[in-house]
């Protein structure tokens, strides 16, 4: 009877768990794969430092956001809209909004299609063109067949997904061993040279999306305010949700840091950084069953990623614009532009870290209205932030500001 008890509450906490790990999937995309190898096969160990702090940003503003939809029961872009309503300045600042979401959900979309794209043509030959629409196709038809089966079976699908995706990634480290030793020291901050600034980004734009921070707070509600009431107690949801990120975001942490390490491992002074070279490589070096392994985690977190931003997208536009756009439209409309750089030959690793700098400009876009609503006492009540917890989340969008004009400077010297 006293062990029934805490295995029927630990069966209860289990089956609250869910929406991070479908925010998580962001995490592990397309863009993180190329990102991670282009920083490991250049520099080494030397940027783990860089996912480790972009992971523990990612912890913080991710439950952020679920608490923000738990406690309010409105989707951060649902505040955001209802704050910029009136004023004509206000809705200049809300049209701006939307048109930089739509610019985002572009770049994480040109992310998804191309690293899908590119999975099939190393496993299948199949053309990049090609394979960016298969992906595109797939992917509104998968979010389609999920979301009608209800929110949990949804959550459910996608971490088998991501299951897969992390089968792919650290089980190609069980061929090359990464170098522990280094791997510490890489933790210690260092920026190898100036040209190692872009991929800072980049892996910072691909570890923390700023389209999963909008979206963690719908999903929160979805799963555990379906019909405006909560399902569990408040201060109970709150605290398996921390549960829920640290899992999550534990689990794509270290499947973005083991991209970076089988890289540093397999790749470091060879010629090229591409995903097509990291294949061949592995190939080589480590033998055709890794490269299929690297390539089938590829292909998942490319149509994974696809159906989160999707569904994202979707709830970002008619949310913060006001806008209701079907999944299928939004899907038809900014899948275009990634099989249009596939159509022109562009090279797709690059296509793929650049579109992750982009995102990093994104991302204080939202964390700071995030870190606005949370530390609003009108707004959130018992459940406002401490002022120390304000402090840390005004100084995470200033160090992200900062890296985004680190950037410009960068851009301008080369230019």
């Amino acid at each position: 009877m006293t062990s029934a008890g805490p295995q029927r509450g630990a069966i209860r906490v289990w089956g609250l768990l869910g929406p991070a790990f479908v925010a998580s999937v962001a995490y592990v995309d397309p863009g993180n794969v190329a990102a991670n190898l282009s920083a490991g096969s250049r520099y080494g160990y030397a940027l783990v430092w860089v996912l480790a702090a972009a992971s523990g940003m990612a912890m913080l503003i991710q439950y952020q956001s679920a608490k923000l939809g738990l406690v309010t029961g409105a989707t951060l872009p649902q505040l955001m809209h209802a704050k910029l309503e009136g004023k004509p300045w206000r809705r200049v600042v809300s049209a701006g909004y939307g048109v930089q979401a739509f610019v985002i959900a572009v770049a994480t979309d040109v992310a998804e299609v191309v690293g899908g794209a590119l999975a099939l043509q190393l496993m299948f030959g199949t053309p990049l063109w090609l394979g960016g629409l298969i992906v595109g196709v797939v992917s509104v038809l998968l979010l389609w067949a999920l979301r009608t089966q209800g929110e949990r079976t949804f959550e459910l699908a996608i971490t088998a997904i991501l299951a897969i995706i992390c089968m792919g990634f650290l089980g190609a480290l069980f061929w090359a061993t990464p170098d522990w030793q280094q791997t510490a020291a890489g933790l210690v901050p260092s920026v190898p040279d100036a040209d190692a600034w872009p991929l800072i980004a980049a892996m910072l734009g691909a570890t923390v999306m700023p389209h999963a921070i909008y979206l963690h707070s719908a999903l929160a509600i979805d799963r555990h305010r379906p019909t405006g009431r909560l399902d569990v107690p408040l201060p109970r949801l709150l605290q398996v949700q921390k549960l829920d990120v640290t899992l999550a975001l534990l689990l794509s942490g270290s499947v973005n840091i083991g991209m970076l390490l089988l890289a540093a491992a397999a790749l470091r002074g060879q010629t090229g950084d591409t995903i097509e070279a990291a294949f061949a490589t592995i190939v080589e070096r480590v033998g055709d069953l890794p490269a299929l392994i690297f390539a089938i985690g590829l292909l998942a977190s490319g149509v994974g990623s696809a159906v989160v931003g999707t569904h994202a997208g979707s709830r970002i536009l008619k949310d913060l614009v006001g806008i209701p756009v079907a999944p299928t439209v939004r899907r038809i409309v900014t899948v275009g532009p990634a099989v249009l750089l596939l159509t022109l030959g562009l090279a797709p690793t690059q296509v793929l870290v650049w579109s992750q700098v982009v995102l990093s400009f994104g991302v204080a876009l939202a964390a700071a209205p995030l870190a606005g609503f949370t530390g609003d006492r009108q707004l959130m009540g018992v459940h406002v932030d401490p002022p120390w917890l304000r402090v840390l989340n005004w100084t995470i969008v200033a160090a992200i500001v900062a890296l985004n004009l680190v950037m410009i400077a960068w851009a301008v010297s080369r230019g």
